[in-house]
């Protein structure tokens, strides 16, 4: 028995029934359109006829395996984004024909910079995800297990701050943001970690937080004396604990600070939203960096922008290299950083001389800085929150 295209009551889509290699189907055509159904039932029943003589591998395409993977669990919104980019090149391709060739003109088909892309972004953006749908298509029988080559990432130095630095990056730092930049150096919190903090996950007394991880795991983090000092002196406790602030004038003319309910939500996508208020402290703490000089389309003058060698993310190096040189300990820097594996922060160790033991210890007791006065958050009055 062969397929047919039948209706179905109270619906205007069009389907397919019938039997074919003894295998039952009843399925939706996905459209209404009597030529285009039958085109759908032609090729359906092709397939079919393919998977009962050959077996599935030889009619599971992509978009059916990627649809599957993405129905199996909960992906995250960067991975469904990703996978959305892959079936813009690979829909209608079995799964069992795809070949290293086939990645290879996938990076120049996806990727902006195509071939020339880093390394990092082949893998995060095209390798990692098309990887996961082929394996999870040959668990069930569709495809062999791929075996692609993995771009060569190249090694880059990392950077991160001396307590003097550190200290220099806060006290230059705009008020709103020295809170986060202390829990950021002191903990190891990852950007979106820290800007996604409620106040109801953080004990001051007991010197605790719990933050959540990209995962979807939580993670308790011991505040040192430091931190809790700095989130002592925000003055709201309720919602987000880090906020954006913009300097704005009363009524009377006077600047105040103008606090935001929450930070710009990326879903874990993207950075950028402290960019501004990151460079300015980095230029007047005398860190390293470049001066950036462009038109912008439209206008006349060229405008300038001051870029720091180091990026936010570098606060966390910063952490677990202190960590390392004050405890020199890789399982307790592993899980007070929340990395997965030993290997990850190996290369943590060492970096930072000894000679810095003191300064560390006294960093994070909160003890003996320079302008102590200075990295006492929000010194001014803030404003309320504008309607």
């Amino acid at each position: 028995m062969s397929l047919k295209v039948v209706k179905r009551q109270g619906r205007d889509t069009l389907y397919v029934r019938g039997t074919v290699g003894g295998q039952s189907i009843y399925e939706s055509t996905g459209t209404n359109s009597p030529k285009q159904a039958e085109a759908f039932r032609a090729k359906r029943e092709a397939e079919l006829w393919q998977e009962s003589v050959y077996g599935k591998r030889a009619v599971i395409t992509f978009d059916r395996a990627a649809a599957a993977y993405l129905s199996a669990d909960l992906r995250s919104d960067t991975t469904v984004t990703h996978i959305e980019r892959l079936l813009g090149h690979f829909r209608g391709r079995k799964v069992a024909s795809i070949k290293q060739q086939d990645l290879d003109e996938a990076y120049r088909s996806i990727l902006t910079a195509g071939s020339e892309a880093k390394a990092a972004t082949k893998i995060r953006a095209v390798l990692t995800p098309l990887r996961a749908i082929l394996e999870f298509s040959a668990i069930r029988g569709w495809c062999d297990k791929p075996a692609f080559e993995r771009p060569k990432v190249e090694q880059v130095r990392m950077q991160f701050l001396r307590p003097e630095e550190a200290t220099a990056l806060v006290n230059e730092a705009a008020p709103h943001i020295r809170p986060l930049l202390v829990f950021l150096i002191a903990t190891g919190a990852r950007m979106s970690e820290a800007l996604e903090l409620e106040w109801q996950d953080v004990d001051l007394d007991g010197a605790r937080a719990v933050v959540w991880q990209k995962q979807g795991n939580e993670r308790h983090i011991d505040l040192p004396p430091v931190v809790v000092i700095a989130l002592s002196g925000i003055p709201w406790r309720d919602g987000r604990v880090f906020r954006p602030a913009t300097k704005r004038r009363d009524s009377q003319g006077a600047m105040r600070w103008v606090v935001g309910d929450a930070y710009y939500d990326t879903n874990r996508t993207g950075g950028g939203q402290i960019k501004s208020a990151w460079a300015s402290a980095c230029r007047r703490a005398g860190l390293s960096g470049h001066e950036r000089v462009w038109t912008p389309k439209g206008e006349k003058w060229p405008k300038r922008a001051f870029v720091p060698e180091i990026s936010p993310h570098c606060l966390r190096h910063t952490f677990a290299t202190w960590h390392y040189c004050a405890n020199r300990d890789l399982l307790k820097l592993k899980e007070d950083g929340g990395w997965q594996t030993i290997t990850m922060v190996t290369r943590y160790a060492k970096k930072m001389p000894d000679h810095y033991q003191d300064q560390i210890r006294k960093w994070w007791a909160y003890d003996d800085w320079p302008d102590i006065q200075k990295c006492v958050p929000y010194p001014g009055q803030l404003a309320e929150k504008e309607e």
